[in-house]
């Protein structure tokens, strides 16, 4: 045993004492032992939010690979293969890449080939349009540090993960997604954002 333990051990031995020693100054009769703590709440399961990729053509494992990249860093959602969609992605080869936003958690994604010939990384362009059916909106400052700048960070940009400030956004709109369900269309409105 330690000096460190040993004294715990004595603090614990001498609140209990004290406990008991009021209780029968006070009246109280037979001491009874303090009240456990109370446990601490229940952490609040993920959202799940399922998607499909069948519809990304040869960015299908691309479109898994960018999921996998929100699964590490938003604990609050989670997304996944199995279920019934509200996530749909999509191969096209004009009007850019682009996301349609049905509220949070729901939308489509299209990945334009046209982009990914002229350099932009395929990985980037589905993390990104990912992050507005995240509830994220476009900051195009050019930033590759910044997932949501999109294609303004040019080709040479291959960074496909959010920033912490992006990440915990994401987090934070879905802290609250027991008490959303069912209510997203209220919370994000249908809109559609272009890489």
């Amino acid at each position: 045993m330690t000096p460190r333990s040993f004294l715990r051990g004595m603090r614990n031995v001498t609140i209990a004492v004290a406990v008991a020693g009021s209780a029968l100054l006070f009246g109280g009769g037979a001491a009874q032992a303090a009240p456990a703590a109370a446990a601490p709440a229940p952490a609040l399961a993920a959202r799940t939010l399922v998607y499909n990729a069948s519809g990304a053509g040869q960015f299908s494992a691309t479109a898994d690979q960018a999921v996998a990249i929100w699964n590490q860093r938003v604990p609050n959602v989670h997304l996944q293969k199995t279920g019934s969609p509200t996530i749909y992605i999509y191969v096209t080869n004009s009007g850019g890449s682009r996301a349609y936003v049905q509220g949070l958690g729901r939308g489509t994604v299209y990945i334009d080939t046209t982009q990914v010939n002229q350099g932009h990384s395929p990985l980037r362009i589905l993390a990104h349009e990912l992050g507005h059916i995240l509830g994220l909106p476009d900051n195009y400052n050019g930033n590759c540090a910044i997932l949501m700048s999109g294609g303004s960070a040019g080709t040479s940009c291959k960074n496909p993960n959010p920033s912490t400030a992006e990440a915990s956004r994401v987090n934070q709109l879905f802290s609250f997604a027991p008490a959303l369900a069912g209510k997203d269309e209220a919370f994000v409105a249908p809109v559609c954002h272009v890489y």
